[in-house]
């Protein structure tokens, strides 16, 4: 007898960075920056090096969670746009200026990328879209 699907969410990994976390599930990452950081290339790369560890031959979705105010250098979208399996790319904010950034980083980036309110809202959308591609 099944008593409902009741999927817990496990974190695989949780990596401390200096600007920030970043926690991988089974198919997504999220990852939560601090307040004022400033996320250039250079850190850009050791989140690429945290999904090679863990979807390289896997696709995975990305939940950028901006519980904070940070700043994206917009080049590493350039880079982001050459990881094929990085199926989706959520950002989930209430502020409106995260909408505001939102419209300037979608420009950039060109590939499927969404904005959402509500955290489980973009968990769907990101495992729906690592899941048919």
């Amino acid at each position: 007898m099944k008593v409902g699907s009741v999927k817990k969410k496990v974190i695989v990994r949780e990596y401390e960075l200096e600007v920030g976390k970043i926690q991988v599930f089974e198919d997504y990452m999220v990852a939560i920056f601090d307040e004022g950081a400033t996320l250039t290339l250079e850190r850009a790369y050791q989140i690429i090096g945290i999904s090679e560890i863990h979807f390289r031959n896997k696709n995975f979705g990305y939940i950028s969670l901006r519980k904070n105010s940070y700043a994206i250098d917009p080049t590493i979208y350039t880079y982001l746009k050459e990881l094929d399996n990085l199926k989706a790319y959520a950002i989930v904010s209430i502020k409106e200026i995260d909408m505001h950034n939102f419209k300037i980083e979608k420009l950039f980036y060109k590939k499927p990328m969404k904005f959402f309110i509500e955290y489980d809202n973009a968990l769907k959308w990101v495992k729906r879209r690592v899941k048919t591609k």
